[in-house]
């Protein structure tokens, strides 16, 4: 596979495709742009086999989930975008759907650790397993246009980017530092909107 340096550091062409679809993909998330999906299922294809190479294989998994997750999501926003013309509304979750979401997490994530750590040569099976688990609840949060996504996107951001540094993924790890800084611009965004609704 084609690489070249960047900051000094060897990536590949892949790996390039797969960040610059994926940040300007959370961009658009942001501002409840429909066009987000189809970029985002770019840049994860990219992702899929970026990460089997660096035997994240919960991350390439995880990329083929997108995949679904995003038909899905971009299916509902389109839905959405159907019968208004006015920005797509948001919502806050009740309390009991963030008890599910935080219990169904937890449980994936402990599940998906041990198959790992018992069942691959993954060098970071839970860390690998929280980035697939929440990245996968994130994304149907997303769908659903429900603001404690972006909870779990930080989540996920701060946990990548120690992970993709230590598996030289150096570019990702860099992307992941400015999806954090996405994530708490569009976590701030999606509540201002709640807020303008509600009065």
């Amino acid at each position: 596979m084609y690489e070249f340096l960047v900051f000094g550091q060897a990536v590949t062409l892949l790996e390039v495709v797969a960040v610059l679809t994926g940040l300007v993909s959370v961009w658009l998330t942001l501002r409840l742009d429909v066009l987000t999906w189809p970029l985002g299922i770019v840049s994860v294809g990219c992702y899929a086999f970026v990460f089997a190479s660096a035997k994240l294989y919960a991350d390439a998994a995880l990329q083929i989930a997108f995949v679904v997750t995003g038909l899905y999501g971009w299916q509902q926003w389109r839905r959405a975008r159907s019968v208004t013309s006015d920005l797509l509304p948001v919502e806050a979750s009740e309390s009991g759907e963030w008890i599910a979401s935080i219990t169904t997490s937890a449980i994936g994530i402990l599940a998906i650790g041990w198959l790992l750590a018992h069942l691959t040569d993954s060098p970071a099976p839970f860390a690998d397993a929280s980035v697939f688990v929440l990245s996968l609840m994130a994304t149907l949060l997303q769908a659903l246009r429900r603001i404690n996504g972006w909870w779990f996107w930080i989540v996920v951001d701060v946990i990548s980017l120690p992970l993709y540094w230590s598996r030289a993924l150096y570019l990702t790890a860099m992307l992941y530092l400015v999806f954090l800084g996405l994530s708490i611009a569009g976590l701030k965004a999606w509540r201002s909107r709640v807020v303008a609704a509600q009065s």
